[in-house]
């Protein structure tokens, strides 16, 4: 897909962590920091979206940090966060989770999965555009 929102994993952390909505989990598989993650129901951990893969086309958060099977990984339900290009998008264009497992994208995917906005932060003069993650832990989407 043409329209993923690159990512610098080094980069990504929540802007203002004391506003976020932050959890701890266990993760299913391999997780990079950065990558869209969805609950496996059965299991109770997280792994990948991936929004035209049955059972991954929900969107749950953000992993903060890079994390293998069985091990913790923190997730970024609600909050600002850095590390994501979005310096060639406007200010409160919608994001989705894409058809690239774990990616975010301008356009939605096979199943379209909202999952935050481009804002811009305070800082005068240039306003950085940052994404604000906006994930629905109630929202049932395939």
């Amino acid at each position: 897909m043409a329209n993923e929102v690159a990512l610098t994993a080094d980069q990504i952390a929540p802007v203002f962590p004391e506003l976020a909505e932050i959890y701890d989990g266990v993760a299913a598989e391999a997780l990079t920091k950065g990558e869209a993650v969805y609950l496996v129901a059965a299991s109770g951990t997280f792994g990948v979206a991936d929004a035209n893969a049955s059972g991954k086309q929900q969107f749950r958060g953000i992993a903060l940090n890079a994390a293998a099977a069985g091990q913790s990984v923190s997730i970024l339900k609600r909050g600002h966060c850095y590390g994501f290009t979005v310096s060639s998008l406007s200010y409160d264009d919608p994001l989705y989770l894409s058809d690239t497992a774990g990616d975010l994208s301008t356009v939605a995917g096979t199943l379209s999965v909202n999952t935050g906005r481009v804002v811009p932060l305070s800082d005068r003069p240039n306003y950085t555009a940052v994404v604000y993650i906006d994930a629905d832990w109630l929202r049932t989407w395939a």
